[in-house]
């Protein structure tokens, strides 16, 4: 069993000891630290608490540990129920409410759930405010309410239709050019909560035809779910047989997307928010972000546009602060994550699926000859799994020393930038790996420098 507690929330395989993994006892613990922090700390006089959660099997028994541990906090909690991550986002800020939390792991695969925490204007916590809940849940600060001030639970499905209102609404989805297109689409929602709201919103924006793989929200992901070009071969062959347009495909929370194209190749996971950009940044010029790990394509056509393009380190808090610093138009992550500030700031694949179809329509291109118009890069996503004897920090620091020539950037973990390549090294906060992502100009050069990276790491921890 495993517990992992970090700025990315409080993630966990389901069951185990009580300090061994997500368990009835975890959730209690972290969601009243949570609730402490809230009422310690949000700027509003709400007394509401938001909660959504993704399909995953666990989620319903986790839904009601979490909505009556907030009601025993004294909380009234508005229950969404089945909902995306930026739905629920959405959801605090409409409301009005004091934070939120989603039930999800992600990508991660069924046996795991996790807790995201989010602030009064639905954004996730930052590192200072996680640490503070953290330190709240391991000394059990925290005191519940008496009885004449328990809270309530206030069911509202909505939220999800809402969510599809307020993206139709933006400026630049342009639903009369995306119902010209005629377009046919096919999407692979993975067994979650993408499989109720994705159809829907593809309905309202005119698609003309959906072909639907893995949409029914059972929780039984039927491959792995994080939406990498491997595990991604049953919409391959889907789009040609359906004769489809585009292929849309999300995780279990929906705040990543990836695309695939009509020949059925992949659009390449990185590139959804360099295409996104581009369409975005033709309309309204501006900056951008994206973190360590993103492509330098997004760079390479922000200066096209005339912006200006910033790093951040990984992690949508690490982003969005980034972003508002910079004034930034558009900005995200490299796993295609599309943070959209006119809509809201956090990753939102529905955002990104309408601004993406709007763009198409108005380049009048097959997907795969839209996507030859961008810098080629290629990146490679390696991984070195930890032990508990492995000093990661002492190892990124001799990683440092012995390319100490080159461009070094340690904000998050490190990153060397050599002049047609970089690879980016860090511990990940979701998982007990090294996460080593390398880019080139090909695969084979970009596979090579992440294998190279492997090989001195293996060496070093001898």
């Amino acid at each position: 069993m495993t517990l992992i507690k970090s700025i990315s929330g409080i993630r966990g395989t389901i069951g185990g000891n009580p300090d061994d993994g997500l368990n009835p006892l975890a959730i209690v613990k972290f969601v009243a630290a949570y609730a402490t922090f809230i009422r310690k700390n949000a700027q509003t006089t709400s007394n509401k608490i938001v909660v959504g959660r993704d399909a995953r099997i666990s989620g319903p028994m986790v839904k009601h540990i979490v909505l009556g541990t907030l009601t025993g906090m004294g909380f009234d909690v508005v229950d969404l129920d089945l909902a995306t991550t930026p739905t629920t986002e959405l959801a605090v800020a409409m409301e009005k409410a004091c934070g939120g939390i989603i039930l999800t792991a992600s990508h991660n695969p069924k046996q795991w759930n996790a807790l995201k925490l989010l602030n009064e204007k639905g954004e996730f916590l930052n590192a200072a405010e996680g640490q503070e809940v953290l330190d709240t849940a391991a000394s059990e600060e925290f005191i519940f309410a008496d009885v004449n001030h328990l809270g309530k639970v206030i069911a509202d499905a909505s939220y999800l239709q809402k969510h599809i209102e307020s993206v139709l609404n933006l400026a630049l989805v342009d639903v009369e050019a995306i119902k010209a297109a005629g377009f046919r689409v096919a999407i692979d929602a993975v067994n979650s909560v993408g499989g109720i709201v994705i159809p829907e919103l593809l309905y309202a924006l005119g698609v003309k035809e959906i072909f639907k793989l893995h949409c029914a929200p059972h929780g039984n992901f039927s491959h792995n779910p994080e939406p990498l070009p491997e595990n991604l071969t049953e919409i391959s062959e889907l789009m040609t047989q359906a004769k489809a347009d585009v292929g849309f495909v999300v995780d279990p929370d929906v705040d990543r997307l990836a695309i695939v194209c009509e020949n059925g190749e992949m659009f390449g996971e990185e590139y959804t928010l360099v295409a996104v950009s581009d369409y975005v940044l033709s309309h309204t010029p501006g900056n951008t972000v994206s973190n360590l790990s993103s492509s330098r394509a997004l760079r390479d056509v922000t200066l096209a546009h005339g912006g200006q393009y910033n790093a951040a380190a990984v992690g949508e808090v690490n982003v969005v602060a980034k972003m508002k610093e910079t004034n930034t138009v558009i900005g995200g992550e490299g796993n295609g994550g599309i943070i959209y500030p006119d809509s809201h700031y956090g990753r939102d694949a529905l955002v990104g699926i309408a601004l993406f179809l709007t763009h198409l329509a108005k380049k009048k291109m097959k997907v795969s000859e839209l996507r030859a118009t961008y810098p080629p890069y290629f990146i490679s996503k390696q991984k070195v799994e930890l032990t508990p004897d492995i000093n990661v920090d002492a190892i990124l620091e001799k990683v440092k020393e012995k390319f100490s020539q080159h461009d070094i950037t340690d904000i998050d973990g490190v990153k060397i930038d050599f002049p047609d390549k970089w690879v980016h090294l860090r511990k990940s906060n979701t998982e007990p790996i090294i996460r080593i992502y390398s880019e080139a100009h090909t695969m084979r050069e970009a596979e090579e420098l992440g294998s190279e990276l492997i090989a001195i790491i293996n060496e070093m921890c001898k």
